[in-house]
């Protein structure tokens, strides 16, 4: 079955369930046979088959984990090296469409790099994205509902689990694409992270009360150097936008003005999502190479 028919049939099962509680949303997953990282969620659109990564999970340890949050039982996708101990973390924060194929492929591509990667549920109190077929529903009956305060404290938890699971939380990074880009500058201004990286995350924004902050407004705050890759032609996130944001880096911490921008001209938002129209080959590779490469840099090896 392809990913997007597995997509399909889960918003039609779901669909009538979206407002259940996560204990049953997660009983019907299971039911699909279908945990975090499997499928597509059909808002994202059409799903390029012909150009979607997919990285084996052989020799991994790899899979579907639960994190305690203060009672609450966070599901999250965990990938890393078999057998392995004392790995470097990254917490890999999914777009607003949540922890499916895509989002466990880039785990995977981590864990082969030598890291231990988690990509936590952060939505999973308010909705699940595969019960959605329209994009207004979904940004307002899930995406909306989510406090930040509240994806600040799984993300901490996640840091935990990790700690005590094989991973050495004293090389913890963190990556985030889109919406999960605009979290990872957050968590660097908040979490004992060293190493950022945000694929085109919005730096400013229309605040309210669960979401009172953006980037801009942290850069006093930021404790971990964060890398920008956006692109030049990303419509939602304009070039003037990421022009503020450097000019306000250079008064903030000295985490801040060590923060660097990768701009590629011709890529649009979301360009290193391998299975969507959007995807630019050689922009997504060379972000990745980067990406890498800032872990190295400041000590996440």
């Amino acid at each position: 079955m392809k990913y997007e028919d597995i997509a399909q049939d889960m918003k039609g099962l779901l669909g009538a369930h979206a407002d259940a509680p996560p204990s049953r949303r997660a009983a019907l997953r299971a039911a699909l046979g279908a945990g975090l990282g499997v499928g597509y969620a059909s808002v994202a659109g059409p799903v390029m088959a012909q150009t979607a990564i997919k990285t084996s999970a052989e020799g991994l340890t790899a899979g579907e984990v639960s994190i305690d949050v203060h009672g609450f039982k966070l599901p999250a996708y965990r990938a890393a090296p078999a057998g392995k101990k004392n790995l470097p973390v990254v917490l890999v924060i999914s777009e607003i469409f949540g922890v499916h194929e895509y989002i466990a492929d880039t785990c995977r591509r981590l864990a082969r790099a030598g890291y231990m990667a988690i990509a936590p549920d952060l939505f999973v109190r308010q909705g699940d994205p595969m019960a959605y077929g329209e994009m207004a529903k979904l940004m307002s009956e899930v995406i909306a509902k989510v406090p930040d305060a509240q994806a600040m404290g799984d993300l901490d938890a996640a840091v935990q689990w990790a700690s005590a699971n094989g991973g050495d939380v004293s090389k913890l990074a963190i990556t985030g694409f889109c919406w999960g880009g605009r979290i990872t500058w957050l968590y660097a201004a908040h979490g004992p992270v060293k190493a950022a990286v945000a694929w085109y995350g919005r730096l400013q924004g229309n605040k309210n009360e669960l979401q009172p902050t953006y980037p801009i407004d942290l850069v006093a705050k930021l404790k971990a150097p964060v890398l920008g890759l956006y692109g030049g032609k990303d419509t939602g996130i304009p070039q003037e936008s990421v022009d503020a944001m450097k000019a306000a880096l250079k008064s903030g911490s000295a985490a801040a003005k060590a923060s660097e921008f990768v701009i590629y001209p011709d890529a649009p938002h979301a360009f290193h999502a391998d299975y969507r129209p959007s995807y630019r080959e050689q922009a997504a590779q060379d972000g990745w190479a980067h990406m890498l490469s800032w872990f190295q840099k400041q000590g996440v090896a």
